[in-house]
C-alpha cells in the first residue's frame, strides 16, 4: 500500500511508490500518464535498481488528485541531492512522468514536498530539449525562486520514418543511397542473408548470451564497459522489457551464423536503439552498420513513425538521416 503523505497543494498528497504500483499505473489503458521516456519505464526502472541500487532508498514519489495520479517522480536521494533513477552509463536521458497540462500543480506540491524533507538540491540530467523537466520544473522553479542551472551535455539524434523503404532512402544524400544500395547487395551476394528477431521471453535469456559475445567481442573498450554487473543488468532488462511486449532483439545472420545484433526497444510509436555488437570476422561487410540498416527498414515496414538512435554523436547517425536533439543538464537547489 502507498504511504500518503498530508495534503500539499489544491487537494493534492504525496504518496511514496513502489516499482510494482508503477507497473500498475503504467498498464492502466485509463492513466492520464504518458510514459514518453523509455528510460523510466517500470520495468527499466526495476532492472536497474536491482542491478545497482546497493541497498540505497529509492525515492519514488507519486502526486496525487484525490484518485487520480497526475504524476510520478522517479527519484533516489543520497546526502541530501535528489537524483533520477537510473545513471549516464546505462540510461540515455530521464524525465519525470506527468499527465499533460498538470506539470505546474505537479512541481510545486512535488517541490515543497522535497522542501520539507531537507533536500535542497536536485541534479537532473541527462534530459532532452524537449522533456517534462525542461517544459514543466524550469518554469515552476522560475516562479518559486529556486535557482537552477542548465547546460548542454550531449546530443541525441533521431529520425522522422516515412511510410515505405523506398521513400526513407529518397530521404537520404545521394551518395549515402547508393552506398546502403551497394552494401545490401555485397551483403547478399557473399551469404545467404536472414534478420531474425527475438521477442518471446522464453527465447531471451539463450540469445542474450549471443548478444553478449558479440557485444564483448565488437572492441576492447565495449569488452571493459560490460562488467558482470552490466551484463547481469543487460539480461535482466532484456528479460524484463521482453515480459513487458516492448523488446527488440534482432541477429543479422550469414549463412545461420550471427554476424551482428541489435537491442532495440519499442512502444505504438517509436524504435530506439539501444545497443549493438558484431562479429569482427565480417566486418569487411559491413555488418554493423546493415544491421541498424535493417532495423530502421523493419520499423518501417511496421509502421513506426520515429527511429530513436539514443545518445552519442556517431557519425552514422546523420549518415542515416538522424536530426540532432540536445540533451541537457538541469541543476535545481531549493530555498
Amino acid at each position: 500500500m502507498n504511504r500518503c503523505v498530508p495534503i500539499a497543494d489544491n487537494g493534492c498528497r504525496v504518496t511514496q511508490e513502489s516499482v510494482e504500483s508503477l507497473s500498475s499505473c503504467w498498464l492502466d489503458t485509463g492513466s492520464s500518464l504518458e510514459w514518453h521516456c523509455l528510460f523510466v519505464l517500470p520495468p527499466w526502472l526495476g532492472a536497474w535498481w536491482n542491478a545497482f541500487g546497493d541497498g540505497r532508498s529509492q525515492c519514488l514519489m507519486g502526486v496525487r488528485q484525490g484518485d487520480e495520479l497526475i504524476g510520478i517522480a522517479p527519484l533516489r536521494v543520497l546526502e541530501g541531492e535528489a537524483r533520477f533513477i537510473g545513471d549516464q552509463d546505462v540510461c540515455d536521458y530521464l524525465d519525470f512522468i506527468v499527465a499533460p497540462g498538470r506539470e505546474p500543480e505537479f512541481f510545486r506540491v512535488l517541490i515543497e514536498e522535497l522542501r520539507q524533507q531537507g533536500i535542497r538540491h536536485m541534479d537532473l540530467g541527462p534530459v532532452r530539449a524537449d522533456s517534462t523537466v525542461m517544459r514543466g520544473l524550469v518554469p515552476v522553479a522560475e516562479r518559486l525562486e529556486c535557482e537552477f542551472t542548465l547546460d548542454r551535455e550531449d546530443v541525441s539524434y533521431e529520425l522522422a520514418l516515412p511510410e515505405t523503404w523506398e521513400e526513407y532512402l529518397g530521404l537520404l544524400k545521394g551518395t549515402e543511397r547508393h552506398e546502403i544500395r551497394r552494401k545490401i547487395r555485397r551483403l547478399e551476394e557473399a551469404a545467404r542473408v536472414a534478420f531474425r528477431g527475438v521477442d518471446d521471453p522464453r527465447e531471451v535469456g539463450r540469445s542474450m548470451d549471443t548478444f553478449l559475445g558479440l557485444f564483448r567481442a565488437n572492441r576492447p573498450d565495449k569488452a571493459v564497459f560490460m562488467t558482470s554487473r552490466r551484463a547481469l543488468f543487460f539480461r535482466a532488462l532484456a528479460e524484463d522489457m521482453a515480459e513487458a511486449g516492448v523488446l527488440k532483439l534482432s541477429f543479422l545472420e550469414l549463412d545461420a551464423k550471427p554476424a551482428a545484433a541489435v537491442m532495440c526497444f519499442h512502444d505504438s510509436s517509436t524504435v530506439y536503439l539501444y545497443n549493438n555488437g558484431y562479429d569482427n570476422r565480417f566486418r569487411s561487410l559491413s555488418v554493423g552498420f546493415l544491421s541498424k540498416v535493417l532495423s530502421i527498414r523493419e520499423a518501417i515496414r511496421e509502421g513506426k513513425k520515429r527511429f530513436d538512435f539514443l545518445k552519442g554523436p556517431e557519425a552514422y547517425k546523420r549518415r542515416l538521416g538522424g536530426k540532432p536533439v540536445s540533451l541537457y543538464r538541469c541543476g535545481l537547489r531549493i530555498s
